[in-house]
């Protein structure tokens, strides 16, 4: 199997497999477990000749996840998860996790970015694929925006937030609890990486919600210290990415769309219009979350998280709305659309993620095996 990846000096081409590819059997834990050890080694993009073997055993693994994810109708769920932890563990390196600097020595690896391009490529056409963009590019977008925001606002409860709010153990919530701590406890962070240049209210704005979900600068205040209380009163893992292996392709997937658009500014308009959806649609999410809490008869640290954000969502929501998307959309006339497509894309993968974030609470459930 040809490499699809970039080529360096002295770096053996990957030689064709002798197989075909329908009878290889994707080994996606070894195939990730061999690029964090490429991604350990110390200037790798001027080793890659040295391990030839396992560059070439993860490309072929690679190839074959990206075919099996986004070219067979919904695709397959392992190639999908293999694709977006290859993807997170590429954009992690992007923000600083006070721990060794020595983590940090592939931030700016071509070989990394090869693969990044290579799984987006395919990725983004796949969601892309899922939306009419064709439709949005003629409609009246503030119109579409506000109209979009109101009924987000206080959506019907779907069939997900009707069991979580009605149903979920108090196991289910634990388990609740160590997915969204893959976001809760670094939250805001990808928000930083948009704030620079120049000086408008656009910016002002979006500096106001990053300044709040960081506590106005006190670490007592953070959104992400309320979370690690929720988890404290538990017993359970307050480390950054501590349940990394619970959280679904899904999830994932979110995260790393939001890396995409917040590293690159030509995506801008479509990350506004996703955090403009995040922040209305926040709080009535949050809402399920703390009605299960009460039903719980849970403590107030263990549910505190969920009120903050109830009150400080609902003022972001209007913020990004009135001072962040609708001015886009009248300095952007021709490109304004994308504000549509950001808000639309970041509602489709939620809802995906939520019905996956039910489905394993309920496998934890079922199985009976409280998180710690």
């Amino acid at each position: 199997m040809q490499s699809y990846l970039l080529t360096f000096p002295n770096f053996e081409a990957v030689a064709k497999s002798s197989q075909p590819e329908a009878k290889i059997e994707p080994q996606y834990h070894r195939a990730e477990q061999l690029f964090l050890e490429l991604l350990a080694i110390d200037d790798l993009d001027n080793q890659l000749h040295q391990v030839a073997a396992k560059v070439r055993e993860f490309e072929q693994t690679l190839s074959i996840a990206i075919e099996a994810a986004y070219q067979n109708g919904n695709g397959d769920n392992r190639a999908h998860l293999f694709l977006q932890r290859i993807l997170y563990w590429i954009n992690r390196l992007k923000l600083f996790w006070y721990d060794d600097l020595r983590h940090y020595t592939n931030e700016r690896s071509l070989y990394l970015s090869c693969c990044l391009h290579q799984i987006e490529a395919a990725w983004q056409a796949w969601e892309l694929a899922q939306i009419d963009v064709a439709a949005l590019q003629k409609l009246n977008v503030k119109q579409a925006l506000i109209e979009r925001a109101t009924a987000d606002l206080d959506p019907p409860l779907s069939p997900e937030s009707r069991y979580i709010r009605e149903q979920m153990s108090e196991i289910g919530y634990c388990h609740l609890l160590a997915i969204a701590s893959f976001d809760g406890l670094v939250e805001g962070s990808r928000l930083s990486r948009i704030l620079g240049g120049a000086a408008n209210e656009v910016q002002c704005t979006l500096v106001r919600v990053l300044l709040e979900e960081y506590g106005n600068g006190r670490l007592s205040r953070k959104h992400s210290t309320f979370f690690a209380q929720m988890l404290a009163e538990f017993d359970m893992n307050t480390e950054p990415e501590g349940y990394f292996d619970l959280v679904p392709w899904e999830v994932l997937a979110c995260a790393n769309q939001n890396f995409l658009t917040t590293e690159r500014k030509r995506y801008f308009l479509r990350y506004s219009g996703a955090l403009t959806y995040f922040e209305v649609a926040g709080p009535a999410t949050y809402r399920n979350y703390l009605t299960a809490a009460q039903r719980l008869h849970l403590s107030d640290a263990a549910m505190g998280y969920w009120e903050l954000h109830i009150k400080e969502d609902e003022r972001h929501g209007q913020w990004m709305l009135d001072s962040v998307a609708l001015p886009l959309a009248e300095q952007y006339p021709h490109d304004g659309w994308e504000l549509i497509l950001g808000y639309d894309q970041e509602k489709l993968m939620g809802d995906r993620a939520a019905q996956a974030v039910v489905l394993s609470i309920r496998a934890a459930e079922q199985a009976s095996l409280p998180i710690r």
